[in-house]
């Protein structure tokens, strides 16, 4: 998960439906897709771009529909276009936690497509999103055609695997306080708005117990945090709702951490 920055700035899916206002229309060609430009699949050529665009399938969910379960097979992979789609993991007790949360331009499943496993964990939407799905046939080709394409993907694993590192190391030597104030932070760039008074508000997109769950801490403890920015006047929590008043006092939060 990216750092914030200050500044206030499967199947089981439906085919897309071009007269709905709620997203602006799928790009429907990868020629165009401004998504694909900034992914591991911007390396390909016109030929390329050709096979992926016959073969790719545009599929648009609605929040809460599913696009694939953890360990089915894995029939191929999901670009996502537009929106935000949360990977869901099944933990030994059967409960469920959100392990991370993928935007415009992410690639879905494509572990499981090179380990040639189930898929490993179950892949939600969180808004209005628009995914293509390319089937695994398709994608071996494209593999064969474009060696650095498998190269990017593994790069983007890599980089992946440090990432996690780096967040473990993190919030095992950060207050929980100040790791929420992160969070808020991230989703800030992505879910934030700007009020005229220069209020922020951030429509969470994930309830409370999966906040807690992302952050490896009990409903409870999240609860203690929460009550820690407000008395700080960091934020302010109204159910899915956080006003952050002055967006330095959040970044503050960070500082004091060193």
């Amino acid at each position: 998960m990216p750092g914030p920055h200050r500044g206030r700035g499967e199947d089981g899916g439906t085919r897309v439906d071009r007269d709905s206002d709620e997203l602006r229309p799928p790009a429907g060609n990868c020629f165009v897709c401004q998504a694909r430009e900034r992914t591991e699949w911007c390396r390909l050529g016109e030929d390329e771009l050709g096979l992926l665009n016959r073969h790719k399938i545009a599929n648009r969910y609605e929040p809460g529909q599913v696009i694939f379960y953890q360990g089915n097979p894995c029939l191929g992979i999901h670009c996502i276009e537009e929106g935000t789609v949360a990977l869901r993991k099944a933990a030994s007790d059967g409960q469920e936690m959100v392990a991370r949360l993928f935007h415009a331009g992410d690639t879905l499943g494509y572990l499981a497509y090179f380990a040639e496993t189930g898929y490993t964990g179950t892949a939600v939407a969180v808004t209005p999103a628009h995914v293509c799905f390319i089937e695994r046939t398709a994608v071996r080709e494209l593999l064969a055609r474009n060696p650095a394409l498998g190269l990017a993907f593994l790069r983007r694993t890599a980089e992946n695997l440090r990432d996690a590192e780096d967040a473990r190391l993190r919030d095992a030597a950060l207050p929980l306080r100040i790791r929420l104030a992160h969070l808020l932070l991230v989703f800030k760039d992505r879910f934030g708005t700007a009020d005229e008074d220069g209020t922020i508000s951030i429509d969470l997109p994930l309830s409370r117990q999966d906040i807690a769950a992302m952050l490896g801490v009990r409903p409870e403890s999240l609860s203690r945090a929460i009550r820690q920015l407000e008395r700080s006047g960091a934020a302010r929590f109204s159910r899915r709702l956080v006003r952050v008043p002055d967006l330095d006092l959040l970044f503050d939060q960070l500082e004091e951490a060193g």
